[in-house]
């Protein structure tokens, strides 16, 4: 094989290898939701997300194109590069076998450098920094490639995901992304703890994260019993309810039991024995187990600020304003759950 064509040969192998060692780290370090926020504009973006959820083929693909690229070095560039070294450490007087063990040695650093430094921890370096834009940019022709040989990398695959299941694991297709809520909060106390977070703000992200564990009941928990007054009550008794009480949503039960609520604003217009009927609202209800973030959403979408809880021990009521409590706590002390009742 004449030297220019080992040089075009190995120059084709080292950008080959580089292709595939991109695509691997641009892949795995791609944050998924700015795939997601491209794929309604960009075939690229939606064919990048495509190979994410096929993640281990993917990987499958680029480790066999990988090690191809490799082998095809040691089978075309280094006997090139070793024959021509040979002749030349013979011209400057070394014997046969010294000139030979030289051009073996001399030949496989070459193409160990070629291989690793250009053709690997370059396209490597190169894909971290710019993750999305490399999936994005090589996501078609690494689709095509995997189409080509699917049938293989899904032999390749579904071999190395029964070694895994051996080991007594169990295989992912996907990156896991993300912290889970105890990393986070670790993460939040240990920033506290080495000064770089200061109290009220720690305050401010625990009860963040309080959103997504809590649930209705836990913050309700030890809560008095709601102020609350009969159907048959007149306007003066609301008015009374809510200034003995400092809360301006009052509770109607019907036979022991929570059926409505009405806001003490709907009654100053009323003549002090009129009946509450016609100003009383249907309660909005929540499931004891509904988390905070869940509550906070649905009593959003349906205007109401308070809601009925009933849990164990007897209806309780929940505001946005408790909820948001646990979020945005006073800087001295957290805000009291479950006793707002809408004030």
């Amino acid at each position: 094989m004449s030297a220019p064509t080992v040089l075009v040969a190995t120059a084709a192998i080292i950008v080959l290898s580089a292709f595939f060692v991109a695509v691997e780290f641009a892949t795995l370090g791609a944050k998924r939701h700015r795939l997601e926020a491209n794929a309604a504009s960009s075939t690229a973006s939606r064919v990048a997300l495509r190979n994410a959820n096929e993640l281990t083929v993917l990987l499958a693909g680029c480790q066999l194109g990988i090690t191809a690229c490799t082998l095809a070095l040691g089978h075309v560039t280094k006997p090139a590069v070793h024959h021509w070294i040979t002749p030349a450490a013979e011209a400057l007087g070394a014997p046969r076998w010294t000139a030979d063990v030289v051009g073996f040695v001399l030949a496989l650093l070459l193409v160990t450098f070629l291989h690793l430094v250009v053709g690997e921890m370059a396209p490597k370096s190169w894909a971290i920094a710019h993750p999305e834009r490399s999936a994005t940019m090589l996501a078609l022709p690494m689709r095509a490639v995997m189409v080509v040989t699917r049938p293989l990398l899904l032999a390749i695959n579904e071999a190395a995901n029964w070694l895994v299941r051996r080991a007594g694991f169990e295989p992912a297709e996907a990156v896991a992304t993300g912290q889970n809520q105890d990393d986070l909060r670790h993460l939040v106390e240990h920033s506290v703890e080495v000064g770089t977070l200061d109290g009220v703000s720690s305050a401010q992200l625990r009860g963040a994260l309080d959103l997504q564990r809590l649930t209705v009941e836990e913050l309700t928990a030890g809560q008095r019993r709601p102020i609350s007054v009969p159907e048959t009550a007149t306007a003066a008794d609301v008015r009374r309810a809510a200034r003995d009480s400092g809360h301006l949503r009052i509770l109607v039960d019907r036979a022991g039991r929570t059926t409505g609520v009405v806001h003490v604003r709907d009654t100053l217009l009323l003549p002090g024995d009129a009946p509450i009927t016609e100003v009383t609202h249907p309660v909005f209800e929540l499931d004891a187990g509904t988390p905070l973030h869940a509550a906070l959403s649905r009593m959003r979408e349906a205007s109401n600020h308070l809601a009925l809880v009933r849990a164990t021990g007897g209806a309780k009521v929940v505001t946005i304003s408790d909820i948001l409590g646990r979020v945005l706590p006073a800087e001295t002390e957290p805000a009291a759950a479950g006793t707002d009742q809408g004030r």
